[in-house]
């Protein structure tokens, strides 16, 4: 498939995803969900992929969703828009491997809501962030509404959400809606080290950490309890355990 929207790299496990739109500073239309689920569907089937970048070029990340499209849309078009962008984020959200957001500047409206699909968030210093939608007379519809208020708090989501006041990256930090803040000439190497650190690790440790938490987080405690423990026993004899415990023993780095 010939990306339009999307670029894509791979480099010793690592994939960048770069969103491609600097004259609408990449808005996100139709057909970047089609070419970002196309890229999912790529990366799912090569088993050396360990880390996922996802970032923006020039000076946004993503500045929202493509309100020229989203203009045309009645109730039909609107509601399946909305779909397509939820399915999608929540198959970043839950993708095997660790994703990466490298905000570069601008995440506002349905770039916020792609940057919180990922795992971690690191911003560049020149990064804002809002939700502006009510602007507009609409609320988010990417699943910003509930992830906000999960990974920020519901004052922070409200605040967010009903004002559309635009925050720096440093308020982002403050309120956990980001990890890191560097300098942007800093920010593509600040992630590629993260994604190198993490490749660095069982592969299937990271794969089952993420997705014990992701689901984790939607039980019961005692529940979520239970089901860690399962998991946990369940990687003792892969191979893969049994190499990291003997290496850590043997004072060795182990060899995956």
């Amino acid at each position: 498939m010939e990306y339009k929207v999307l670029k894509l790299d791979v480099d010793h496990g690592i994939a960048v995803i770069t969103i491609n739109r600097p004259e609408v500073l990449n808005a996100l239309n139709s057909n970047f969900f089609v070419e970002m689920n196309h890229v999912l569907d790529f990366l799912e089937l090569d088993p050396t992929i360990k880390a996922v970048i996802l970032t923006g070029v020039d000076k946004a990340f993503v500045a929202g969703a493509d309100i020229a499209e989203m203009s045309e849309m009645d109730y039909n078009h609107a509601r399946s828009f909305s779909l397509t962008g939820q399915d999608t984020f929540y198959r970043i959200e839950n993708f095997g491997t660790p994703v990466i957001a490298a905000i570069n500047g601008f995440a506002l409206g349905g770039g916020c809501e792609l940057a919180m699909a990922c795992d971690f968030r690191i911003a560049s210093s020149k990064a804002k962030f809002s939700q502006p939608e009510v602007s507009l007379g609409l609320i988010p519809g990417y699943a910003g509404t509930q992830r906000l208020s999960r990974i920020a708090g519901i004052s922070n989501a409200l605040y967010m959400i009903v004002s559309g006041d635009m925050i720096t990256a440093e308020d982002a930090l403050r309120m956990g809606l980001v990890q890191k803040v560097t300098e942007p000439e800093e920010l593509l190497a600040e992630a590629k080290a993260l994604a190198g650190r993490i490749s660095t690790k069982g592969a299937k440790a990271v794969r089952k950490a993420k997705e014990v938490i992701r689901k984790g987080i939607h039980m019961d405690f005692q529940e979520a309890c239970r089901y860690e423990a399962e998991e946990f026993a369940a990687l003792f004899g892969n191979g893969e355990s049994g190499e990291g415990m003997k290496a850590f023993l043997e004072k060795r780095k182990p060899n995956w």
